[in-house]
């Protein structure tokens, strides 16, 4: 956000929160005095200012909530000033505040009656495990509650006590006590209905199957489908990233593969596949995967919970990543905890056996990048009739404090102004999702990016000849993101809860995935359509990814990162920003990943001279070295990648298959004495574990389902999001890009 922008909304709030306190002072000053003008319009704007900041500046209150000043303790004081001024009314009868008093406590006791039924009624509705893709009509899931009355509760508060607000100010204006008991009496009555309605969830026809029916149900389900390969996934909301580059992959391996998550928010994260998706938050729980027929499990990232499923020995574990590069992150010694470390190409083989982490070089299996197939190979040098398309994609900073991770801080906005100062290139700057999650000087360099960027659009806007694209372009897009969001996305209404949503995305239609690509890809076609060739672009969402970003390219500029791996595959000129302190030589020794590149310098004067090359109808001197890089890095082109990762697949469920026989055979040699005791230790285990996990048992993310975003001003999702994020750091999940 622009800094004057973000001053008047800093000045805005503010001014709200003054307001607020004035109508406060104000209130009680009208019931000191007493003064029934004053009185009754500061209480009647408190009121309407505070439901007005509920729903459109819930950061706001969250901020207020913080400091112990939430809504109840707001809309209470507000009731006691109300009878406070009630009280110092001339003409109104005392003997008539008693029922007014008596109902408006007892509606504060109704709306904390349906407090509690709403946490009854949220805890009966968190199952052990969630799905998509699973038919679950078995279970009879039913619909979720009203919102207002299972999640958020100060929502409800305000709204509910609008007739007796009303009633008490009347009775204020009027010296008429009808008034408020009338309006109290609703009061108390939304309240009763609100807890009678919100309590039939509570009842059998409501109810959802207790814990271990659902677990029962689960190993019925696993024990039909009969998965054989599954893909592990856990980490924090902006990580989903990680997972979803390997959906195209997943569903294209022969047999039933499966989704296993741990996140509940992890479910809607994930993105359109037609593979069966379980979530199972409690490790617990996770042991039910043990007698299934799961042979293995493929890991796109580490997380803390990783090492939880490994304890299955019946399982296979294969460490996938979700991309490699020369970083210190793309070896993380927690890879030797696998049973076997799947890479691309050679070049990973050798990253692993210099870092010396203990990871065997019999365990690392060269598999290619079967994601790459959507990237186009290179055609040659652009055109001279047309501009050059330069594709700026820098890394994040990472969690470690390696120099160099990213280039945004110390170049990115020498390397922006070189490429602006061309009048025939044309700029796609895509940063990182996670840019500025770290380090605050990453995410101002980004915005002052993006500033450059739109400053430049608006002087090439001004040149004759520069029109835009037709009116019909940009419905013809909106059409495509409807068409899209329809496939790609569910909608649910806005009181569907988490069970709610798994009944409505049960067994997917068939030929779904096949549906979502050919959406996407004509989505992606109206999308380029729609702007001009010469505007630069600045993408920041989810869409349009970066594999569509690469085709667009003449030229990658980029850090050493995972993209640089993955755009080699076009064999298209790159550069990489050296931001590391280390010479050139010293970077181009370090990291084999920039062998075939052109180094920029934090000055990034290197760039004049990297676009003539990129424009010159010559072969440039690192066609060559691309070509052997890209063997080097992502394997042969022979056999296919996908061929090589299906292979391997085979290769570890078949290890998986010779290890069971062998515990088989042991088993039936076994002594009934040493049977015994080799059972008694397997609970013993199972106890610790339970043990282990006693805390996240109790958590309320872990058995209650949180309180809506909405009502806590998004505290309660930033929380959550900390927290995923702070174990996957702990964890090392390091995004390798």
């Amino acid at each position: 956000m622009p800094v004057a922008g973000l001053l008047s909304r800093r000045a805005g709030q503010l001014s709200a929160l003054l307001a607020m306190l004035v109508f406060f002072a104000a209130q009680l000053t009208g019931a000191l005095l007493p003064n029934a003008p004053l009185f009754i319009t500061a209480s009647a704007a408190g009121f309407v200012l505070d439901l007005y900041l509920h729903h459109k500046q819930p950061g706001l209150l969250a901020l207020l909530s913080r400091v112990r000043f939430d809504v109840p303790t707001r809309q209470l004081l507000r009731d006691m000033l109300l009878v406070l001024g009630l009280v110092q009314t001339p003409g109104l009868d005392p003997l008539a505040e008693t029922p007014l008093v008596l109902c408006l406590l007892g509606s504060y006791a109704a709306h904390f009656a349906c407090q509690a039924a709403a946490v009854l009624v949220r805890r009966n509705r968190t199952l052990p495990v969630i799905t998509r893709n699973i038919d679950v009509s078995a279970l009879g899931l039913t619909a979720a509650p009203p919102k207002i009355l299972a999640r958020q509760p100060s929502r409800r508060l305000l709204h509910f006590m609008v007739p007796a607000t009303f009633g008490l100010l009347m009775t204020a204006a009027t010296v008429e006590p009808l008034w408020g008991i009338a309006g109290v009496a609703g009061s108390l009555l939304l309240f009763g209905a609100g807890t009678g309605y919100i309590a039939s969830w509570l009842l059998p026809g409501k109810r959802t199957p207790n814990e271990q029916k659902v677990l029962n149900w689960l190993n019925e389900w696993l024990t039909e489908y009969r998965p054989s390969v599954a893909m592990y996934f856990s980490g924090g909301t902006s990580s989903a990233y990680q997972a979803n580059m390997w959906l195209s992959t997943l569903d294209q391996l022969d047999g039933k593969p499966l989704i296993v998550l741990r996140e509940r928010f992890m479910v809607q994260k994930i993105e359109s596949t037609d593979v069966p998706i379980v979530c199972i938050p409690k490790v617990a729980h996770l042991m039910t995967l043990e007698h299934s027929t799961l042979k293995m499990m493929l890991h796109p990232a580490n997380s803390g919970k990783t090492s939880q499923v490994l304890r299955i020995p019946s399982i296979k574990h294969s460490f996938i990543n979700h991309g490699e590069s020369d970083k210190l992150s793309s070896c993380n010694p927690y890879a030797k905890a696998y049973d076997e470390v799947w890479v691309a190409g050679p070049a990973a083989r050798e990253r692993y056996q210099l870092a010396d982490i203990g990871v065997d070089d019999r365990d690392v299996v060269e598999v290619g990048r079967p994601q790459l197939a959507p990237i186009l190979p290179y055609a040659g040098a652009p055109a001279a009739d047309r501009l050059t398309t330069v594709l700026y994609a820098p890394t994040w900073e990472g969690w470690t404090d390696d120099p160099g991770n990213t280039s945004v801080i110390l170049a990115g906005e020498n390397i922006v102004r070189e490429l602006l100062a061309d009048a025939r290139v044309r700029l796609i700057y895509k940063p990182h999702p996670m840019t500025g999650s770290v380090d605050p000087r990453a995410g101002a360099a980004n915005q002052r990016i993006q500033q450059m960027i739109a400053a430049a659009n608006v002087e090439r806007a001004a040149v004759p000849g520069h029109t835009r694209p037709g009116a019909e372009t940009a419905d013809e897009l909106a059409r495509r993101t409807v068409a899209l969001d329809q496939l790609a996305t569910s909608a649910f209404r806005r009181s569907a809860d988490e069970l709610e949503r798994m009944a409505l995305q049960s067994v997917p239609d068939g030929g779904r995935a096949d549906a979502v690509t050919a959406a996407r890809e004509a989505w992606e076609e109206a999308y380029w359509a729609s702007y001009p060739e010469w505007e630069h672009l600045v993408i920041t969402g989810p869409r349009p990814g970066i594999y569509p970003c690469f085709n667009q390219a003449d030229l990658l500029i980029s850090d050493v990162s995972s993209v640089v791996s993955d755009y080699l595959s076009s064999e298209k000129p790159y550069a990489v920003a050296n931001t590391s302190g280390l010479s050139e030589d010293e970077f181009r020794s370090g990291f084999p990943t920039v062998r075939a590149a052109t180094i920029l310098s934090p000055s990034a004067a290197e760039v004049p001279e990297l676009l003539a090359s990129t424009r010159s109808s010559e072969p440039d001197a690192l066609a060559d070295e691309r070509a052997a890089l890209k063997e080097h890095l992502l394997g042969p082109a022979d056999p296919p990648s996908m061929v090589r990762f299906e292979q391997a697949v085979r290769d570890l469920c078949g290890k998986a298959d010779a290890r069971r026989e062998r515990v088989a055979r042991r088993s039936a040699e076994m002594p009934p004495q040493r049977e015994r005791h080799a059972r008694a230790e397997a609970v013993a285990e199972e106890n610790q574990a339970e043990a282990a996990q006693a805390e996240e048992t109790v958590r309320t993310a872990e058995s209650v389902e949180p309180i809506d975003a909405e009502e806590t001003g998004g505290s309660t999702a930033k929380s959550a999001d900390a927290a995923n994020e702070d174990a996957a750091r702990d964890a090392g999940t390091s995004a390798a890009r």
